[in-house]
């Protein structure tokens, strides 16, 4: 009997071809990288150390100085980085809700914005001075660590219980700061690049303003468009239909991108709109979009880690202490200043959003452009992003819970998104809530109903040392306490509200309102 592999072919394959043989060694490769990688979040769960830490040590170890694998294309980590950047933001989007995040679009948006000049300014400075470059390799290196991390930030907020304007502000700029920060290091890199002419910083900022406008515009446009059209071809394949909302928001990223706008704010926004207008299958597309972003994101790491060359760390590690002390004690905290100060923020919010500026993934993507745009002599700025991403993180992300106790903005209980494909609760138009009673929560001892939640929403259960019972309205609440709450939509924030209000001022708060 003759194999089919073994089947005489027309030709020898090229030497350059990608055989069976390479196929079934790059799954083999692959597999366990993601297995690892799966594995690796316990470890970063228990540490508190974000995931990319563990997916950048990986590809450090199948790189040169690890397993010998030869990757060197700051070309392909590019292309394949945007394509990685897309889906996270568009996991960012679906799983984002509106009403988490809209009393903080206003000040997050001037921080991604007007925080973000205001950050590129100050480490050019400091690296101009401090470092002695030249300004324009000072304020391009200031624009590539200018940009917090989607993928970093959602790690963080996962662990770290905060308060809703506070959650929701660090996931919209997270969400909205990549696309500005990209035009920026762009046309810096262009400028420097052999045959680049300088233009003055006023048409740099109207270009870049142009843009995101109309990526704004093509984001919510195509999010709108594609919710209705998605309802009109909606099937009973919930599998089929995830598919389908992800493609939407791809597509407004290629729409944008297109006519020479923002396609990162416009994939973004439109990822945001399809996770808000209450499409079928929601708990699918949820879970859909957070499997391909976690895919994304292990991807992409890995191939980062792949890319570096541990061998010039050691020369880069001042120069990375001194551009990431830059932002983490000047830039940042200044950028936040500016950016939030109008809107009456505390200062202890202010102080937080100050540590809480994760840099991850984007920078070290953008530290290619330089090179891919032409740009004399930066080859060394990948292995100075890479360390300072990689030393900050170690320094910023471990102590978010600690920071937040001290200045007091931890909240005693949080919501936590759930995907409960199993339960109809989408079509009910019901939502469950996760509260964890602190050990600070004046729920800690008060009753079941004299929480005075809204009409329809109900404590369903409570789990409280390793075992759970349906509470009775009498039953007494204690700290440690899980509660899951089932409450229709329509009154979800109504209910958060009455938490927060009886986790603040026990039993008796605002009575007049019941």
């Amino acid at each position: 009997m003759t194999h089919l592999w073994a089947l005489p072919t027309a030709g020898a394959a090229p030497p350059d071809a990608f055989t069976l043989q390479d196929l079934s060694a790059a799954l083999l490769i692959g597999s366990l990288v993601l297995v690892v990688a799966v594995a690796a979040v316990r470890v970063s769960l228990r540490s508190g150390l974000p995931s990319l830490l563990v997916y950048l040590a990986i590809g450090l170890a199948l790189g040169e100085s690890g397993l010998g694998i030869r990757y060197d294309s700051q070309e392909l980590t590019q292309v394949l980085g945007y394509a990685a950047l897309v889906l996270i933001l568009i996991e960012g989007g679906v799983t984002t809700q509106w009403s988490g995040i809209k009393r903080s679009v206003g000040p997050a948006a001037v921080l991604a914005t007007v925080g973000v000049a205001v950050s590129v300014l100050v480490v050019g400075v400091v690296a101009h001075v401090v470092l002695g470059w030249s300004w324009e390799i000072s304020f391009l290196i200031g624009a590539v660590v200018a940009s917090t991390d989607a993928a970093a930030v959602f790690s963080v907020l996962r662990r770290v219980p905060l308060p809703r304007r506070i959650s929701g502000m660090l996931e919209a700029e997270s969400g909205f700061n990549d696309a500005p920060v990209v035009l920026l290091v762009t046309a810096l890199a262009a400028q420097i690049a052999p045959g680049g002419e300088p233009e003055p910083w006023w048409h740099l900022l109207l270009v870049a303003g142009l843009e995101l406008a109309g990526g704004t515009v093509v984001g919510l446009v195509v999010g709108w468009l594609g919710a209705r059209l998605m309802r009109v071809v909606a099937t009973s394949s919930s599998a089929l239909f995830a598919i389908g909302v992800l493609a939407v928001a791809v597509l407004a990223y290629a729409a944008a991108d297109t006519v020479h706008t923002s396609g990162f704010i416009a994939c973004y926004l439109a990822a945001l709109v399809l996770g808000n207008v209450h499409l079928p299958h929601r708990p699918s597309v949820v879970g859909f979009a957070t499997a391909i972003g976690w895919l994304a994101q292990i991807g992409l790491f890995v191939l980062l880690g792949l890319l570096a060359s541990p061998s010039g760390f050691a020369q880069q590690a001042l120069p990375a202490l001194v551009v990431g002390a830059a932002v983490l004690l000047l830039a940042r905290p200044l950028s936040v200043v500016v950016s939030c100060t109008p809107f009456r923020m505390s200062w202890r919010t202010q102080a937080f959003l100050s540590w809480a500026g994760l840099r991850g993934a984007v920078p070290v993507v953008l530290a290619t452009v330089p090179v891919t745009a032409g740009t004399p002599g930066v080859e060394w700025m990948f292995d100075l992003v890479f360390v300072l991403v990689v030393v900050f993180t170690l320094i910023q992300a471990p102590t978010l819970p600690f920071v937040a106790r001290r200045l007091h903005v931890d909240a005693s209980h949080h919501r936590v998104d759930l995907a409960v494909e199993a339960t109809p609760l989408t079509d009910l138009g019901a939502e469950l809530l996760e509260i964890d009673v602190g050990p600070d929560s004046r729920i800690g001892g008060v009753r079941v109903f004299e929480l005075r939640l809204p009409r329809g929403a109900n404590v369903a259960l409570v789990v409280r040392d390793g075992g759970s019972f349906v509470p009775r309205d009498s039953d007494v609440l204690r700290h440690g306490d899980q509660l899951l709450v089932v409450t229709p939509a329509a009154v979800r924030e109504e209910a958060e509200r009455r938490l927060y209000l009886v986790s603040r001022g026990g039993r008796l708060a605002e009575w007049s309102d019941g």
